[in-house]
């Protein structure tokens, strides 16, 4: 993905620059307007001990290729999360999320006879505060078995794609799943915001007529400012941060206590969340069951319908940027299911972007999201 290579690109120039500089150094590098990363080297300082969940000589051996160079790891867990290419983002007002008003009620207006008054009336309003959740991890490496060979900036390297793909797993996930009110140190996801059909937001939650537990969903989300977008709080750096502590001394985990060794740091932080502005913008389709969309049973043959029943529910999709999103499962059913009627328009129809094919329903992207689960409970 676009995301994933800029980061890496950004990663790439950080580690080019020597972590054993003594001065200390700040550098910003800014991607498609809110993406920034940060660098600051030099300096000793103590801090916690190294862990078991460091890098060890038997981790770096197992990353040399047999000339002695750090290899390309094949990244089997890499996922495909399509909806960070899609989010737009701001920057909250609040220093921990974003403060939205919206109007609840009308004003009552009437028809007047001639000598004949009218009373006065107003509309209503009320304020939603939306939190961000503060993403981050650590990496530490002894610094003499980071410059084993001479490849210590490839080592870090491969090491750092591997947090870029963890982070962008974890907010995803959080993006769909978050619970804020359970887990108070996350945002609140869609799922949780729409989980019941007979709730305000009702109209916008389609039911499949899966049941059971092995169940999924597709979202359409009509991205904007007035709609719903990512937000980071206020003050603060969009996106995903990098901080490359340098040389720090620790205390070893391993041998004498109180033993210390030079290892090398880095910080990584994600500061996050979602404003929902407007909940008519965002439509769940649930309760798609797998075992009955495997076996082209039932209610699960009606995707293409459930489809056109959701980009009716916003009012205008031409406010933001509408995009549908389902798990690789979902799309591999919807393409068999609809393969044969691209040819006679049944709504489903090929795009190249960037030399790429893409699925569109109806002019709206498809994009595929791992995250997105097939076990999710049965939404009453």
């Amino acid at each position: 993905m676009k995301f994933v290579t800029l980061i890496l690109a950004a990663v790439v120039a950080i580690f080019a620059v020597d972590v054993g500089a003594a001065s200390l150094a700040t550098q910003h590098v800014a991607t498609h307007g809110w993406l920034y990363y940060t660098l600051a080297g030099g300096g000793l300082v103590f801090g916690a001990a190294l862990s078991a969940t460091d890098l060890t000589l038997a981790d770096w051996a197992k990353r040399l290729d047999p000339d002695g160079k750090v290899p390309v790891i094949v990244e089997l867990l890499a996922q495909m999360n399509e909806v960070l290419i899609d989010m737009a983002w701001k920057e909250g007002n609040l220093p921990t999320g974003d403060r939205t008003t919206v109007r609840t009620g009308l004003p009552t207006v009437f028809w007047r006879l001639l000598n004949q008054g009218v009373p006065s009336s107003k509309s209503t309003t009320a304020q939603i505060d939306e939190q961000c959740g503060m993403l981050e991890g650590y990496s530490e490496v002894d610094k003499d078995l980071a410059m084993l060979n001479g490849n210590t900036s490839a080592f870090r390297l491969s090491e750092a794609s591997s947090f870029l793909e963890a982070m962008n797993q974890e907010f995803v996930r959080v993006l769909f799943y978050g619970n804020g009110g359970v887990n108070p140190e996350q945002f609140t996801g869609l799922s949780t915001r729409y989980s019941l059909s007979t709730a305000g937001n009702g109209a916008n939650v389609l039911k499949a007529g899966g049941a059971g537990a092995d169940n999924a969903s597709m979202w359409l989300v009509v991205w904007g400012p007035n709609t719903i977008s990512g937000i980071f709080p206020k003050g603060s750096k969009a996106g995903l941060i990098h901080e490359d502590k340098g040389e720090v001394l620790l205390q070893s985990a391993g041998g004498v206590a109180g033993n210390k060794m030079v290892a090398l740091i880095d910080r990584w932080q994600w500061k996050g969340g979602i404003s929902l502005k407007d909940w008519r913008y965002v439509v769940r389709i649930c309760n798609i069951d797998v075992s009955d969309l495997i076996a082209n049973a039932g209610a699960q043959a009606a995707l293409l319908t459930l489809m056109a029943k959701a980009v009716h529910r916003p009012p205008s999709l031409q406010v933001g940027r509408p995009v549908f999103y389902a798990n690789r499962t979902v799309l591999e059913f919807l393409d068999i299911q609809t393969t044969a009627a691209v040819s006679v328009g049944a709504g489903i129809t090929f795009a190249n972007v960037d030399g790429q094919r893409k699925y569109e329903f109806r002019g709206i992207p498809i994009r595929t999201v791992d995250q997105l689960l097939e076990t999710e409970a049965l939404v009453a």
